[in-house]
């Protein structure tokens, strides 16, 4: 999709949401009045909030050909997607449309501004070739990166959906991060979750945070948020 095709894409969907959810119309017309007076080259320069848009374009998508089938016909869909998929589209993607977003407007302004930038993206896409080798699954998006304080949602080929987030950050900060991740994940109602803050020096650090994820997502309990260092 090009740039030009953005807004005009975000009224449609927002018409589409208008009769079948109204949070997502909501939530589409604040990002639509967000970029609608952007011109289409400084929006393709953004390459991140291009990223951004298209990501939510796709999940509205998505979520609204999802609204229109039957119960029957949705639960057979849904069965056909790896669990964290699963979990974005049924459980975190309508949350976070239908619940305010205390962080929104703060993530908005860096991406618009293009302060923001993923330090830590070839790790993570390090770690997610990793995971998929090992037939566990994945998903990534910028809603929660941003707002959940989550770089993934992991899940190994028996387990289920876990929230992980992982930083370089040192130990003399490391703490009060977690405790703020902690507290965004039970803001969102989100009841599992591990937090990895990893030293980059330390040889084979990305398979133990592997390792570490997918045992967790088989074996960690409700209403749990560890906390690890590499």
């Amino acid at each position: 999709m090009q740039s030009i095709e953005i807004e005009p894409k975000l009224r449609e969907l927002m018409g589409i949401a208008s009769s079948i959810d109204p949070g997502l119309e909501y939530r589409l017309e604040e990002i639509w009045r967000w970029i609608k007076d952007m011109r289409p080259g400084l929006l393709m320069q953004k390459k991140f909030l291009m990223g951004f848009l298209l990501e939510v374009i796709k999940d509205a998508e998505f979520w609204l050909a999802l609204k229109v089938l039957t119960d029957e016909e949705r639960e057979l869909f849904l069965n056909q997607l790896t669990p964290p998929v699963r979990f974005w589209y049924e459980f975190l993607f309508p949350k976070w449309f239908n619940e305010k977003d205390n962080k929104f407007y703060i993530w908005k302004q860096k991406l618009r501004s293009g302060e923001f930038n993923q330090e830590d993206a070839q790790l993570i896409d390090l770690i997610a070739q990793k995971i998929k080798i090992r037939e566990g699954s994945l998903v990534q998006r910028y809603v929660a990166d941003f707002s959940m304080a989550t770089d993934a949602i992991v899940s190994s080929n028996k387990g289920r959906p876990l929230c992980v987030q992982v930083t370089s950050i040192s130990d003399d900060f490391s703490d009060h991060k977690y405790e703020e991740w902690k507290k965004t994940l039970k803001d969102w109602n989100i009841e599992r979750g591990i937090f990895v803050s990893y030293n980059p020096g330390k040889e084979e650090f990305v398979s133990q945070v592997v390792n570490l994820v997918l045992h967790n997502s088989s074996h960690l309990e409700e209403s749990k948020y560890l906390k690890f260092s590499f």
